[in-house]
Parts: structure tokens; sequence; C-alpha cells
């Protein structure tokens, strides 16, 4: 695994923001392309692309997430654009998802394992199933929301992680000093494993530009998170500001790439080892 469970997220140091696509060969940003990041000289197989993100597996397994832009990579030592591949026909058995996977079309969902992903609240979750919903289904992982993690040393050892019994942890603010790396640090096993990002709430976790808002307003310590963001942008009451945040994300090329490097770590945890999401 890579020791940055976050991944890399970094932007093409060459220029290439600022170059137009038409200047190199395009390439379709296929499941298994071989790449390497210019400016990293990271190589490895593509796992999924957004048009926005590229996410490559090293070689020793470990992903790492970048952003993309038009010669930021390169194929076969060609500096190249990647572009999203054709559709495949309706007949076609696999389709991509909201988290830029593909997944088989006709393939029923699998009968839920006994692995669990932990989110902290019911937002959390919304987000999982509206991104994630067709890999957790393939999986048969079950998200679980618990409501806050005060007391997750005694829920883990209810729950009785094992080999076959996997626990996974999504985890708001996840930073050196907070109470969550606290509680992480006396969680953690090897059967259990324990991510996050390091935003205040999962809300924050989406990308300002999907919301048409230039950035996520400062609220001081001790003022409720939500509802003074919801105060100082002008979205009245805190569900009206989740009905908004939820409505903006429509696949993980709308959310902070800590979200998306926290929750791919998780997934490649949980799949059966004959399966990786």
């Amino acid at each position: 695994m890579s020791e940055d469970p976050y991944g890399d997220i970094l932007a093409d140091d060459t220029g290439g923001r600022h170059r137009g696509a038409d200047r190199y060969p395009k390439v379709a940003a296929r499941p298994g392309l071989e790449l390497s990041h210019r400016s990293t000289g990271l190589r490895g197989r593509l796992v999924k692309f957004t048009g926005e993100l590229v996410v490559l597996e090293d070689h020793r397994g470990g992903r790492h997430t970048f952003e993309h832009h038009p010669g930021a990579f390169a194929h076969r030592g060609e500096t190249v654009v990647l572009v999203v591949p054709a559709r495949p026909s309706p007949a076609s058995a696999v389709h991509r998802t909201a988290a830029g996977g593909v997944v088989r079309s006709d393939a029923p969902a699998r009968v839920a394992r006994a692995s669990r992903l932990w989110v902290e609240g019911v937002h959390d979750a919304r987000f999982m199933e509206r991104v994630w919903g067709d890999e957790l289904r393939e999986l048969g992982v079950v998200v679980e929301p618990l409501g806050g993690i005060d007391d997750l040393p005694e829920r883990v050892d209810e729950f009785g992680p094992g080999p076959d019994r996997i626990l996974a942890v999504l985890v708001d603010h996840l930073v050196p000093g907070s109470k969550e790396s606290r509680l992480a640090d006396r969680v953690r096993g090897p059967h259990v494993l324990v991510v996050g990002h390091p935003h205040v709430d999962i809300w924050q976790c989406v990308r300002p530009k999907a919301l048409g808002i230039d950035e996520w307003p400062d609220v001081p310590m001790g003022e409720d998170w939500k509802t003074g963001i919801c105060r100082r942008l002008g979205w009245g009451a805190p569900p009206e500001g989740w009905r908004r945040v939820i409505a903006a994300v429509d696949s993980f090329a709308d959310l902070e790439p800590e979200l998306v490097g926290a929750v791919e770590t998780a997934l490649d945890a949980l799949a059966p080892p004959d399966q990786t999401p």
C-alpha cells in the first residue's frame, strides 16, 4: 500500500494547465493503461479517470490521485492527453460508475459480506451511495453510519474484527493531534483500517466549484459548523444546505481528492481477495 493513504494530489508543473489539448496525441483512458506522471516520474496503471482526476496504481499496489491536465502524463514515452473512452453500446455488459470505475451491468449485487464500511453519519453514507454505490454492491460491502465516533473503541470491540470480518472506518477531520486521530490510534489493527480526510465535515469534501462558490467560508471554533456555513452562504437552515451539497455531487470529480483517496483505500481493504474495486 502507499505510505500516503490519500495519494499524491499534485498538479503538473509543466504548464499543461494552459496548453491546448490538441497539442498532444489523445489516448483513451481505459483501466489498465500504463502511464507515467511527468512531473513526479511516478509510473503505474490507470485505475480511474473522470476527466479531471487520474488514479494510478503503482507496482506495489499503492494508489495515487493526480489532477489531469493536457501533457501531464506520458504513455509509452510519449506525452499525451487522456480522453474519456467512447461510451459502450447499450448491449455492452459493463458501464462506468460515478466513482469512475467499470462494473458489469448484468451482474447481480453480491450477498452482503461480514466486512463493513463505517462512516460517521447519514450524510457520509449518502455520499458513499451516490458516488460508490455500484462498487459497494458489486463488492457486497454494507455502509453503516455511526452517529459519531466518541464510542468507537467500544463499537469495534462489539463488532469483533477478524480475517473474514474486516472493518474500515471513514473519519472526518483525521489530522495529527485531533480527537479523531487519537480514537483512530486506539482501534487500528490487522483487521481494522481507519481512513479519513482533513476537513471539518463531509460537506467540505465537495469542491467549491461544484457548488458555484469560490471557497468554503471559515466558521469560528465553538460555532455549529453547518449552521455557520449556511448563514454565511445564504443557504437558510442546514437541511436546505444539505440539499444543495448533495445535489452538487454527480461523480467523484466533484469531491476533494483526500476523500476520494480515503474511500479507495477502504474499498481496497474490503474487497474480496479475488476482486478489487
